[in-house]
């Protein structure tokens, strides 16, 4: 299939699509007239890219990762090495210390409104008389 047709079933954009053969995330073979031409596997290997991105990974994490996944499944090769699930096993806990860091602001956050909110409403009170 051609990067149009790619990017419309994956939901990803042709200068994405470019960036990511760029990075050794994606490749193509080229077609007598030098266009772009993947295989079916292409779109459930960018779907899984965009979805390592999501997690908070790097092009160059996820460019070592890659290997280690059947593009079919997602499930591990038999290339999966133990300093991968070390390294995975640590960007793991860099993210849950992050998502523990925003529930901790979002508390704050809820705190601040809720006495804000109290104070409103004394105050709308207080201006319409107690009705």
């Amino acid at each position: 299939m051609r990067i149009g047709e790619l990017a419309r079933r994956s939901g990803v954009s042709e200068r994405s699509l470019r960036y990511y053969e760029a990075n050794g995330l994606l490749w193509a073979e080229r077609t007598p007239g030098g266009h772009r031409d993947y295989g079916e596997w292409a779109v459930d290997r960018v779907i899984r890219i965009q979805a390592l991105y999501a997690a908070g990974l790097n092009s160059k994490k996820i460019a070592q990762l890659l290997p280690c996944m059947r593009d079919g499944d997602g499930t591990p090769s038999d290339s999966a090495t133990p300093r991968l699930v070390d390294e995975l096993t640590a960007e793991r806990d860099r993210l849950d210390r992050m998502i523990a860091d925003l529930v901790r602001s979002r508390d704050v956050l809820d705190g601040i409104i809720d006495t804000a909110s109290t104070g409103l409403d004394s105050a709308t009170l207080s201006a319409t008389g107690g009705h």
